[in-house]
């Protein structure tokens, strides 16, 4: 796996992403060659061609992106495959015929644009069908041997079979149990602790990974040395955790981790930074989305009675309330009889235009000028009501830290993990919101702000 912005991107996803570019941009290259005859090299070179098919290519690799086919290897059916690169091309189409009414000088030829996009959606789905059958066997994976059989063992072991595009395999696992056989996900368990290095003798694995709930007395540590020394990978269930699911388990986290680690508290110069490029972020925004935040007023006004702007009361920076700004999605009096609880999925209390605002996340826009107080920056963990993180505090372990940054309009947790009212999925979008403060700099929030755009496109909705 390969780190960028500081999240772990399998690398075969990424030779995927770099193949099916050259092989996209092929397709075009050689459609001109069919077409434009003998001026192919005068296009191509003297006109500018490479650059005008380039950015084809770009478009069309994004759609992929945003179209979740580099999310993961796992294919519905090849129909469904061939669907999503047709709708993908549409949309290249689509903006070349947009970009034709204006005056722009890179814009392919009807004809190159034809028979590229048909050359392309002819050889793509081939060529995906033969990376995921038989490049990604061909690149291999890592062989995993597991000591211990912890939840988070077992979580990293059901994720591992998942993504298969992790390079990561699972052979077995070892534990304490003196009879125990159960398998964990279909990993079979190869014996007892003090069986490892039979174990690895027998099955050569390329990294151990220790997650053993209870190590005293139990851990095998001069095996373990020795193992190290001999070239075998040893490493913590809790790191694999943070690096496969981008999450900090709070199963393992312990106080002194917090205390003594140099790198799950925010970084000072980080926290400058996010400052001032959230401040300059949210003035463009609000310029630039002025004219669809004044017609959005006018759909809450009109729709249903009530103010138009939503005020509500959130836990902010340290711990300090603030007021929370937002265009009002649900009915005026949508607390008068319950009082403050948790919004749901699916929730009655949501007008009609509140549901479509949500859904494109357009009820959040009045949390710029949140961003123009200081109150709230662009990415962080999201501000949640003083009634619910009072009980949070007292059923979560370490819910209390992550009010050591500002809350944000989108982050991390929120482009991982679905809309939930429970308090698991609290807990899930709590490692979540660790792993963004440990992770905490420019190219996260880059990442993260990319990803928010592709969930507003696709409207997906608040999470």
């Amino acid at each position: 796996m390969i780190r960028l912005f500081r999240v772990s991107i399998p690398s075969s996803v990424i030779a995927l992403v770099l193949s099916e570019s050259t092989l996209i941009f092929s397709c075009y290259v050689l459609a001109a060659y069919w077409v434009q005859d003998a001026a192919t090299e005068v296009f191509l070179i003297d006109d500018g061609g490479l650059w005008h098919i380039g950015l084809v290519v770009a478009v069309i690799v994004l759609g992929l992106y945003f179209s979740d086919l580099y999310q993961t290897y796992r294919i519905r059916s090849r129909i469904f495959l061939v669907q999503q690169f047709c709708m993908v091309l549409g949309i290249a189409f689509l903006l070349q015929a947009l970009l034709s009414y204006g005056r722009w000088d890179i814009l392919l030829p009807k004809w190159l644009m034809l028979y590229g996009s048909g050359l392309t959606l002819l050889v793509l789905p081939l060529w995906r069908i033969l990376f995921i059958n038989l490049v990604s066997k061909a690149l291999g994976a890592d062989r995993i041997l597991f000591l211990g059989n912890s939840p988070v063992t077992a979580k990293v072991i059901s994720r591992l079979a998942e993504r298969l595009e992790l390079g990561l395999m699972a052979i077995g696992y070892l534990d304490a149990a003196e009879y125990s056989t159960a398998d964990i996900s279909g990993v079979p368990r190869l014996g007892g602790i003090t069986e490892l290095a039979e174990v690895v003798a027998s099955h050569h694995p390329d990294r151990i990974v220790v997650g053993m709930a209870d190590r005293r007395h139990r851990l095998p540590v001069q095996q373990l040395l020795e193992l190290k020394f001999s070239g075998i990978r040893i490493e913590e269930v809790g790191t694999m955790y943070e690096r496969i699911l981008g999450r900090v388990s709070t199963r393992d986290l312990r106080p002194s981790q917090l205390i003594f680690s140099s790198e799950l508290g925010p970084k000072k110069a980080s926290v400058t930074a996010q400052k001032f490029y959230s401040y300059l972020i949210g003035l463009v925004t609000i310029i630039i989305t002025l004219p669809l935040g004044i017609g959005v007023a006018l759909l809450v006004k009109l729709s249903s009675p009530g103010p138009i702007f939503f005020r509500q009361k959130r836990v902010g920076l340290n711990g300090v309330p603030f007021t929370l700004f937002k265009f009002r999605s649900m009915r005026n009096d949508a607390e008068a009889q319950t009082g403050a609880i948790w919004a749901t999925e699916a929730d009655p209390r949501i007008t009609p235009v509140g549901r479509w605002l949500r859904k494109f996340r357009l009820d959040e826009l009045p949390q710029l000028f949140n961003v123009l107080r200081g109150e709230m920056s662009i990415v962080g963990p999201r501000p949640e009501r003083p009634e619910f993180v009072e009980v949070l505090q007292e059923k979560i372990p370490y819910y209390r830290q992550r009010h050591c940054v500002k809350p944000g309009i989108t982050g991390w947790a929120q482009i991982n993990h679905k809309y939930g009212d429970t308090l698991e999925d609290t807990i899930v979008k709590l490692e979540f919101d660790l792993y963004y403060i440990k992770n905490l700099a420019l190219s996260l929030d880059a990442y993260i702000l990319f990803h928010t755009v592709k969930i507003m496109v696709r409207g997906q909705g608040a999470q």
